[in-house]
């Protein structure tokens, strides 16, 4: 039996374990943490991806050709965007772990 949950504007159905493990809860779980990796990681990685484009261009612009110049860029933008998104993503995290362990003693038996 599935239910609806919603994170942050997104929907993920999550598992209301009443049986023991089956293959089907096994590889639904694991869909469930990559999904939720994917999700958590999306942001800051996305800003690394977008800091670091614009600087290539920049780079291919001016001919400069130094390795560590979109280090900094890309530090700075990824504390920033930790700063705005990490109590998100710490939400989204506490609230998929509490469901996990929530869930374990119908996992078990």
């Amino acid at each position: 039996m599935e239910s609806d949950h919603r994170i942050a504007g997104t929907e993920f159905l999550y598992l209301t374990l009443t049986s023991m493990m089956t293959p089907e809860t096994v590889v639904t779980l694991g869909q469930q943490a990559v999904e939720m990796t994917l999700m958590i990681s999306a942001p800051l990685l996305l800003t690394a991806l977008v800091i670091g484009l614009v600087v290539s261009i920049f780079q291919a612009a001016t001919q400069i050709n130094e390795l560590t110049l979109s280090f900094i860029p890309k530090l700075l933008g990824i504390f920033v965007m930790l700063i705005f998104m990490g109590p998100w993503m710490v939400n989204a995290m506490v609230d998929y772990i509490q469901r996990l362990f929530g869930n374990i003693p119908g996992m078990i038996g």
